[in-house]
């Protein structure tokens, strides 16, 4: 994966590496970034991290790890059961083909929805594309939309 030499693209990986990996440490951090070329210094990663609002926080087995406020990590069960409210309540039907996943919401709640999921941060897709009433989800997997599908489904259940 390639990734702009710009501030905003920097910071966004970051985000993604933090939401993907439990790092421990600020020097961890810039190896995960070093492994997708991306080159900071300690000074600039602190930055970075006070920026995008990441703190230490204690992971479900007690130990520290960098998390953003507002993802998985720091909203714990939580933000996956006001999820599943809004599935419960907005989604109409779901479909999968290969890594694709169609949702079918009623008229002007696909962008809510959408933006609930990539908030959340569902390991197992890439992100969302929302019209009016379709969300479209990409699973990570090549073949993971049939079973992000069923998620979704059992969620709205």
């Amino acid at each position: 994966m390639a990734f702009p030499s710009t501030k905003a693209a920097r910071q966004g990986r970051i985000v993604e590496l933090l939401e993907e990996h439990r790092i421990r440490s600020q020097s961890e951090l810039a190896e995960h970034l070093a492994a997708d070329g991306i080159q900071v210094t300690q000074a600039t990663l602190s930055r970075d991290l006070v920026e995008i609002g990441a703190e230490r926080m204690r992971g479900p087995d007690g130990v520290l790890v960098y998390a953003v406020r507002g993802t998985e990590l720091s909203r714990g069960q939580e933000a996956t059961d006001k999820l599943a409210g809004l599935f419960r309540d907005l989604l109409v039907t779901a479909e999968a083909s290969g890594n694709i996943v169609m949702l079918r919401t009623p008229a002007g709640a696909a962008q809510f929805l959408a933006s609930a999921l990539d908030h959340t941060s569902i390991p197992e897709a890439i992100g969302t594309i929302a019209g009016d009433d379709t969300v479209m989800v990409v699973s990570r997997d090549p073949h993971g939309g049939e079973a992000l599908a069923r998620k979704f489904l059992d969620w709205s259940a």
